[in-house]
């Protein structure tokens, strides 16, 4: 080797001095049959002061020799120091990498149990959200279909108060009516009354005076002749007085009877009848004191079958033919209510304006009101023709 050969001769003869023996016994406890050739190559031999002859092919082997082995064990402590530096530094065995992959996928799979037992959770709670939703949305419509129902009783209620109004309104009317009748007959039985008075007194005047001549016709001197109950029947144009026998015989229907008849059929629904009574009123007694309610109530049963422009000609007829009538303001609210019938808003609007104006304070007036306020009207001042 260039190493052994470069090397000093000093440092030789020291390596010789201390591996040579001891290569040699290794060699001898390795292959005890080698002993003759060291000794023949003076491996074995030394001299008496123990230092190495001069040096020899066997030598030059054996420094060879020792200069392999010890590169040999070099080389092993190196592999050996090696592998213990790594097996300190090498990653840890597979029993150990499959151990921790064992614990992973183990944690994984908890994880996706987990997950798992998580969206199971999810789908029932949704499932129930669901169910809840449901529940509130029939329970609402549930509700929706009560309240529609309570709307529609409430309509319903609304349109049978409003009938029974109009019913009792009628009703009114017809005590109203009867009222004033009672009146005008209270009038006439106390005129009558008067007029007995008078004549009372007249008689008493003659008697006083003197009998009366022989075969005098009463109703001669100009007194005027009285029946029963006190009626002057020689007053041109009067009426006869109820039960009175006519020319014919038969005994007329006196005004109050008819106008009575004609009320007592209106206010049970019988619209024909009624109408033959009022208008055989109007045409056997026109200046009496019922003859506007009677034109009044031709109107009414024409409102009530649904004629409501004939209706209206009746109300104008009351309002132009009878000044000073109880009825007018009547009249002209009905007019408005048929001409709101007809689609005449503007006209009804300023007919119920003008109820509100001259009869403020009255029934007809609330109820001008409340109607204006019905169809999202004004209520103004403003005076109406006629």
């Amino acid at each position: 080797m260039p190493f052994v050969a470069a090397a000093p001769h000093c440092s030789d003869r020291f390596l010789a001095s201390r591996w040579r023996p001891l290569m040699a016994s290794l060699l001898l406890q390795a292959n005890p049959g080698r002993k003759n050739i060291l000794s023949q190559h003076g491996v074995l031999h030394q001299t008496s002061s123990g230092m190495a002859p001069h040096p020899t092919p066997g030598h030059i082997f054996v420094r060879r020799l020792l200069l392999r082995t010890r590169s040999i064990v070099l080389a092993l402590v190196v592999l050996t120091l090696g592998a213990l530096g790594g097996s300190m530094l090498a990653p840890p065995p597979a029993s150990g990498v499959s151990k921790e992959i064992i614990q992973l996928q183990s944690q994984v799979a908890q994880l996706l149990q987990g997950q798992q037992d998580l969206r199971s959770a999810l789908d029932s709670h949704s499932a129930t959200l669901r169910t809840l939703v449901q529940q509130s949305l029939d329970a609402v419509n549930g509700l929706n279909g009560q309240m529609a129902q309570t709307q529609k009783s409430l309509q319903d209620s609304l349109a049978g108060s409003g009938s029974r109004i109009d019913s009792m309104t009628q009703q009114t009317q017809g005590i109203s009516d009867n009222l004033q009748d009672v009146q005008a007959r209270v009038g006439k039985l106390g005129q009558q009354l008067t007029d007995m008075q008078n004549l009372l007194q007249s008689i008493d005047a003659k008697v006083s005076g003197g009998a009366a001549p022989a075969g005098a016709v009463p109703g001669a001197t100009g007194a005027p002749t009285t029946n029963p109950a006190g009626v002057d029947n020689s007053a041109p144009g009067a009426a006869p007085a109820p039960g009175a026998a006519t020319a014919g015989g038969m005994a007329p229907i006196s005004a109050d009877t008819l106008y009575q008849n004609g009320l007592r059929d209106f206010t049970s629904g019988k619209y024909d009848l009624s109408r033959q009574e009022f208008s055989d009123y109007l045409k056997n007694f026109p200046a009496n004191d019922l003859a506007s309610n009677a034109q009044f109530y031709l109107g009414e049963i024409d409102y009530a079958q649904g004629n409501y422009k004939e209706a209206m000609g009746e109300y104008e007829t009351v309002l132009q033919n009878y000044p000073s009538s109880y009825k007018l303001s009547a009249a002209l609210l009905k007019k408005a209510f048929a001409e709101l019938e007809t689609g005449m808003r503007s006209s009804a609007t300023r007919d119920l304006r003008e109820v509100v104006r001259r009869y403020p304070g009255s029934d007809e007036s609330r109820r001008a009101q409340a109607k204006l306020h019905e169809i999202g009207a004004s209520v103004g001042t403003r005076t109406a023709p006629h």
